[in-house]
């Protein structure tokens, strides 16, 4: 059971998408584990096999428990090296003296009988895959899934297949819940890891603004040509640049563990996404200083479409190594976020403004956007957290070479 945050204790499994016997590879996606934060969707980081599975379906475990066994490619090799016979050394034949007779080799025994063939053994019903929302509601209302028909993907059994088992819409209260989100359980989360960094993270606080207008004006001539689903946004050039102002001022960009900073080599950026009822959740974009803008705005939709329906994967929320956030969509202009443990800085981003502003010593409208930080003391200080904010806000005063 992977941790999946500093929060977390314990979680449930609830779907397993291999069996005894798969072969998996690194990156493969193969169960779902029920959290405060939502159904998070396990990956495997090594290939090999499935041999055996250790944890039962809705079964929750501490962080640490064993899920399954897997046997690797080196393993088998070895395996396989290991009981391969010694090869044996090839018959020399011996001559006979010739005062002795040649001797006669024995005649073979006689075949026995063949054994009769096994008998036929049917083959296993194959159990549906079901979904966390699905599974929960059948466990609401006691329903035997196995007589319910799946319409998902592969046959698998969808929240709406329950429903219609059950007769009837089911309560409004449960429809309003995102698939594999308990809202309340997800704010009893929140609120426990914020009070954790506000008691333990000794926080500093800073802001600066920066003049976005060359990025608005390099957005607008990128996406003219662009349809609607492939226009970037100005939040993108957020993220990349906080993302390599990160690789340059390393203090900012990693884990705060057992007394000390441990430095990250990665840059992977947690994204503060809100969910529509009062949750919110921070995945990661992997390597946001380095995938191409149009791919960081790509992975950034389906972040968000993912998170909001309650499906994130279990890197993406356990390895973010600084975050961003932004409340400039609903009209706030500054904002200062609270540290999410155990990383140490989280940058936000206001609402861009039209403001007055010097331009080679004369007055104009300018697009005005306010950056904060909030930095762990234990790790940088106030200069180093200036020099930070200076890059961020140069860097997309350059948006070309982002």
């Amino acid at each position: 059971m992977p941790s999946l945050g500093a929060d977390m204790e314990a979680g449930k499994l609830v779907e397993w998408l291999v069996k005894p016997g798969d072969r998996v590879k690194r990156g493969d996606i193969v169960a779902v584990v029920e959290t405060q934060k939502g159904a998070i969707e396990i990956e495997i980081f090594e290939t090999g096999r499935i041999e055996q599975i250790l944890v039962g379906l809705n079964t929750e475990v501490p962080v640490g428990t064993p899920l399954a066994r897997i046997q690797t490619e080196l393993e088998a090799t070895a395996g396989t090296a290991a009981a391969a016979p010694p090869p044996s050394a090839p018959a020399v034949p011996i001559a006979a003296p010739p005062s002795m007779p040649a001797p006669v080799a024995p005649s073979p025994p006689p075949p026995s009988p063949p054994a009769p063939p096994p008998p036929p053994v049917a083959p296993a019903a194959a159990r549906p895959r079901v979904s966390p929302a699905a599974r929960r509601l059948a466990g609401l209302h006691a329903i035997d899934l196995a007589t319910v028909t799946g319409s998902g993907p592969a046959r698998a059994i969808v929240y709406a297949d329950v429903e219609r088992r059950l007769g009837a819409p089911v309560a409004q209260a449960e429809k309003k819940r995102a698939p594999g989100l308990d809202l309340d359980a997800m704010r009893t989360a929140i609120a426990a890891a914020m009070a954790r960094s506000k008691r333990e993270i000794p926080h500093y606080y800073l802001e600066h603004q920066v003049d976005v207008t060359a990025s608005e004006q390099w957005l607008a001539r990128i996406n003219a040509a662009r349809p609607p689903d492939g226009r970037l946004l100005i939040g993108a050039l957020m993220i990349r640049s906080v993302a390599l102002a990160a690789r340059r001022f390393p203090a900012f960009n990693g884990f705060y563990r057992d007394g000390k900073f441990e430095p990250s080599r990665a840059v992977h950026v947690g994204v503060a996404i809100a969910i529509r009822g009062g949750g919110l959740a921070a995945p990661a974009l992997h390597d946001a200083d380095q995938v191409p803008l149009d791919e960081l705005m790509a992975r950034m939709r389906d972040l968000v479409q993912r998170t909001r329906s309650g499906r994130i994967r279990s890197s993406e929320i356990s390895d973010p190594t600084i975050t961003v956030t932004s409340l400039g969509e609903r009209g706030v202009e500054t904002l200062y976020g609270i540290i999410y443990p155990p990383q140490v800085a989280i940058a936000g981003f206001g609402r861009v403004v039209t403001r007055p502003w010097v331009v080679d010593g004369a007055i104009g409208p300018r697009s005005v956007v306010s950056i904060t930080l909030s930095a762990d003391h234990r790790v940088s200080d106030g200069h180093a957290g200036a020099l930070f904010l200076a890059e961020i806000g140069r860097l997309l005063q350059e948006p070309d070479k982002l």
